[in-house]
């Protein structure tokens, strides 16, 4: 089986830019086909940003244990290895959402003197904010699952992951 790589930068922000250009063409579309500013609910940033909290407690949490640190008990495999896939889908789900939103309030930016506006931009802003949080803790919680060097790669060998 191969080991789990870890997420590279790149990946992330090709997948926020691709997310912006449909954001912002769904900003265009939505005001050029109604008129209006496109609806940008408060309930998106509330979510995300609840989201990145609970992922940041979860690896607070987890911490001592995916690390092996003295009186505290090791994290059962599965559990390990569901952690690093819950980071990584975490870390690509919150580029794609950060570039989403991101895309929609440079689409609405120009109406941003209206009421409409100036809440849709504020809701798309706070929810792409919450999404890079999300990124981030994903990003550390991915880290914090890496395991050391095994010795029996031989020299210069890699580093295992959980999951592999």
């Amino acid at each position: 089986m191969n080991a789990m790589t870890p997420t590279r930068l790149r990946l992330l922000a090709g997948l926020a830019v691709i997310a912006a250009a449909f954001g912002w063409g769904a900003a265009m579309l939505v005001e050029g086909w109604s008129g209006r500013v496109i609806p940008v609910p408060w309930l998106a940033g509330a979510t995300i940003w609840f989201l990145a909290l609970a992922l940041l407690i979860w690896a607070l949490l987890s911490r001592p244990r995916l690390q092996r640190k003295p009186g505290s008990r090791p994290l059962p495999p599965f559990v390990a290895a569901r952690t690093a896939a819950l980071a990584m889908a975490a870390s690509r789900t919150g580029s794609l959402v950060a570039g989403f939103y991101a895309g929609i309030a440079s689409g609405t930016l120009p109406s941003r003197m209206t009421e409409a506006g100036s809440d849709s931009v504020a809701a798309a802003l706070t929810t792409a904010l919450g999404s890079l949080a999300l990124v981030a803790s994903a990003l550390w919680l991915e880290r914090l699952c890496r395991l050391p060097v095994d010795d029996r790669d031989g020299p210069g060998g890699s580093i295992a992951r959980i999951g592999s």
